[in-house]
């Protein structure tokens, strides 16, 4: 009688899930597969990524890509988020996603609340992104498998890698006027945000995106995550928590 098997997987713990949520927050591109249509066969593409409030990947594609005709044909797909760093690169953590393309309807609130976050990540799609045969799509997650690094491998739900709560409505309204009061009138405090909680260089960092469990920061290509000790609750605790945030890293920067 054969031995069953052993799971190489391990228990998805609020560690592995934090990881993967940092892989999908502060991505920029990512690899992802479609089904192409003529021959039924996996197509692979790179394609530019930033995130919705929840934490479900966008991306803009054109209409005259042989991807978006998979998506268009088969919503199906799979995202590969990840960046490989100095040695062997796959004993760097990566993410791959099983998700269903969604296309959002140009002119709707939920189009614009994605352009609008799409932007903040990549500035420079302003240039096509109002083409008329290029398009935003919401890659729904259904699942996925982390692998955080050598024998440390991850199964997570959709739950799991989306944010929620009573904040995301909230923040829906408040988000992009927030954005705007941190980093202009507020530059001193998104860069201490970044230097203090994540450990990064000096510069004109620039917020790029506030969720339920989170800050999102950019400077050039440069993207960092920052997680809140306790998740929004609701909509009227962003302000306090950014000031809060503000005097701590600056307490800690003055040590």
């Amino acid at each position: 009688m054969s031995e069953k098997k052993k799971d190489v997987l391990l228990e998805t713990d609020a560690e592995a899930i934090r990881l993967a949520k940092t892989l999908l927050r502060a991505a920029r591109f990512g690899a992802l597969a479609t089904i192409d249509p003529d021959d039924g066969a996996p197509f692979a593409t790179r394609v530019a990524t930033a995130t919705d409030l929840d934490g479900a990947p966008l991306i803009l594609v054109s209409g005259l890509s042989a991807h978006t005709r998979g998506l268009e044909a088969e919503g199906r797909c799979s995202l590969l988020l990840g960046e490989p760093g100095k040695g062997d690169p796959l004993a760097h953590p990566r993410l791959s996603l099983k998700a269903t393309a969604r296309k959002l309807e140009r002119g709707s609130d939920e189009q614009a609340r994605a352009e609008r976050r799409y932007l903040a990540r990549h500035p420079k799609a302003q240039l096509y992104i109002g083409f008329p045969d290029f398009a935003l799509y919401r890659l729904e997650p259904q699942a996925a498998l982390l692998n955080g690094g050598f024998a440390r491998a991850y199964r997570l739900t959709r739950a799991e890698l989306l944010s929620g709560g009573d904040a995301l409505a909230a923040l829906a309204d408040s988000e992009a006027g927030a954005l705007k009061h941190m980093n202009s009138d507020h530059a001193d405090a998104v860069e201490n945000y970044a230097r203090h909680f994540a450990r990064a260089g000096a510069g004109k960092w620039r917020l790029t995106g506030i969720d339920p469990d989170g800050i999102d920061l950019a400077l050039g290509d440069e993207t960092r995550r920052i997680f809140f000790a306790e998740p929004l609750k609701d909509g009227a605790a962003m302000r306090p928590t950014l000031v809060a945030m503000a005097k701590e890293a600056r307490a800690g920067l003055a040590e």
